[in-house]
């Protein structure tokens, strides 16, 4: 495909997602409808979209539209690109520019436009980021880094690197984690490679690493929210007994093979099955958030959040943090975490949970911000009142 052709099948996507087909379907159904695409032209095309999802409200007024067209428009326009080459109706390339299209775009003013938020969120990310809302809101509108973890017990983060950059995957040391790496170069020969097809490194954002790191001490820990297991898998390299939970079994499909290519022994529970296996040293819960640390990733999920819909996501917070403190050991530690910014899914979720449950504090808290070596994240350590 020309560029022009990409990007005439980005507008075409764009629009689909304007009037309500998630983003992720979108792109699948026209890549089914269009098996002439190679990989490159989908990974290009993909590039397309999630770019103009993340600034979804500026490029409409850089691109004087609220349509595919438009948008896609105020995103090569704001990228400076050539904007006659990719639209002159040759092939499968858009049609050419019409005068109005040409005429300088707007430069966005309000608030909403210029950090691509719903005016609702905007007060939010003031009251929980104060003096960084700004800075963070513009971070989420760039791409995201592509994390790894290194699996210590296989590899030294030396040796890691040196396996990836035999594949010419190019990395860096992230900060954040002693075992995080940032790929900077070969990010899509990752699952092909074998650093990761024998288990040496897995994909994990530095900001998960670093929570885990938190995690202090051994002995048995409960992953109560698990998931995909990303971190089960690195609880039990740095040493603990893992055991992993989650109240949708289905979402711990992919754990028992990850697992195995890491060499990991993680014990797996269904909720009706936890209450036989005692009490633990450490509870981890990953909780259910809105994810707006990590809408650098999955950008159609803050046009998608609603207060409704937030609020009811700190109801579920509360009934997981409430659920997870029955399995901590008597002289145990509760790990709260999660990939929100917003103070209600995080500080204000710890004093409502202090105050239902006197015999528990909060003693510590660390929010990681989203950045050039990560996502936004959030953990809080709780114990129970000794005396």
């Amino acid at each position: 495909m020309t560029p022009g052709a990409r990007v005439a099948a980005a507008i075409e996507i764009l629009d689909s997602i304007k009037v309500g087909q998630p983003t992720e379907q979108a792109l699948t159904r026209w890549a089914r409808n269009s098996r002439f695409a190679g990989s490159k032209d989908r990974a290009a095309i993909r590039d397309h979209v999630f770019d103009v999802v993340r600034h979804w409200r500026s490029d409409a007024v850089r691109g004087g539209a609220d349509t595919g067209r438009g948008r896609m428009i105020g995103r090569l326009r704001a990228q400076n690109a050539d904007l006659d080459s990719l639209f002159n109706g040759v092939g499968h390339s858009p049609a050419p520019l019409t005068n109005s299209e040409r005429a300088p775009g707007a430069i966005p003013v309000d608030k909403g436009d210029i950090w691509d938020l719903p005016d609702w969120l905007i007060s939010r990310f003031e009251a929980s980021l104060g003096g960084i809302a700004e800075i963070t809101a513009r971070a989420l509108t760039e791409r995201a880094p592509i994390g790894l973890r290194v699996n210590m017990v296989r590899a030294s983060r030396a040796d890691a690197q040196h396996e990836l950059s035999e594949m010419d995957i190019d990395t860096v040391t992230n900060p954040r984690a002693e075992t995080a790496l940032t790929v900077l170069e070969g990010a899509r020969r990752i699952r092909n490679c074998g650093a990761y097809t024998s288990g040496n490194v897995e994909l994990q954002d530095a900001a998960s690493q670093a929570a885990v790191e938190c995690v202090s001490g051994t002995g048995r820990v409960l992953d109560f929210c698990a998931g995909g297991g990303g971190k089960s898998l690195a609880l039990d390299a740095a040493g603990w007994r893992v055991t992993a939970h989650d109240v949708h079994a289905a979402r711990m499909r992919d754990l028992p093979a990850r697992a195995e290519r890491g060499g990991h022994n993680i014990a797996i529970y269904l909720p009706e099955e936890l209450a036989q296996v005692g009490l633990f040293d450490a509870v981890f819960c990953d909780a259910p958030c809105s994810g707006s640390g990590t809408w650098r990733r999955s950008p159609a999920a803050k046009w998608a959040l609603t207060p409704d819909g937030l609020h009811g996501l700190v109801s579920t917070q509360a009934d997981v943090l409430d659920a997870a403190r029955s399995h901590v050991s008597p002289d145990g530690l509760l790990y709260y975490a999660t990939c929100s910014l917003l103070n209600e899914e995080n500080e204000a979720q710890i004093d409502a949970f202090c105050a239902r449950h006197p015999k528990w504090h909060c003693t510590a808290l660390k929010r990681w911000p989203v950045d050039e070596w990560g996502d936004g994240f959030f953990l809080a350590t709780l114990t129970r009142v000794t005396k």
